[in-house]
């Protein structure tokens, strides 16, 4: 595991309790939506990736979906499992070990924020070898262009930010088809939106 994954995730390890806390509640369904309509079946079989402590999980089950959760971060793996009810595998993005042509989507909500530019491309092949014919990518990504570590009272996390002129080629290069994209909170003018979300097959 590279030395800015470790610095993450135990960070992320500090603060599980707090971080379920305040984000449990969070209204997400809009992004849940955009993927369920792109999958090629509904309901279908959706890989959580970076589930946290398993609120999408939960949501994805009562939708009649099939869901698996994935995060790097062993109490969130475990407050997952707790929660959904759902298999959550416990692996880090960077050494993904996916089945190939498993999943109708994918839900990547305010996770893949944390791959290191240069690896971006290799993990969305990754993803789009586990996905079946026609399956779906949702990724909800922080804006803006900066690399690096977040200072947190309790740590750093190493987080990128990107814009639709510089993920969609990546998406594109990794076999994908950009289906749509938007931005987050809506409602807000868009230099306030600071949630870029993309859906691609």
């Amino acid at each position: 595991m590279e030395k800015h994954e470790e610095i993450t995730i135990a960070e992320y390890q500090l603060t599980a309790a707090s971080f379920r806390e305040g984000t449990w509640n969070h209204d997400v369904s809009q992004n849940m939506e955009a993927l369920v309509a792109a999958m090629p079946r509904n309901p279908g079989k959706i890989l959580d990736i970076g589930c946290g402590p398993g609120r999408d999980l939960v949501a994805f089950t009562e939708g009649g979906h099939e869901a698996i959760g994935l995060d790097a971060t062993p109490a969130f793996v475990e407050m997952a499992k707790e929660a959904s009810g759902c298999e959550v595998w416990q692996q880090s993005f960077l050494s993904l070990d996916l089945p190939e042509a498993t999943f109708d989507g994918i839900f990547a909500n305010a996770s893949l924020i944390h791959v290191p530019r240069r690896d971006m491309v290799r993990i969305l092949q990754d993803l789009h070898r586990t996905l079946v014919p026609k399956g779906a990518i949702m990724m909800s990504m922080c804006r803006g262009d900066g690399e690096g570590y977040s200072p947190r009272p309790t740590g750093y996390r190493y987080t990128v930010g990107w814009e639709y002129e510089t993920l969609a080629p990546c998406l594109e290069e990794a076999g994908f088809e950009i289906v749509k994209h938007y931005y987050r909170p809506p409602g807000l003018p868009k230099e306030q939106q600071m949630w870029l979300v993309m859906v691609a097959c």
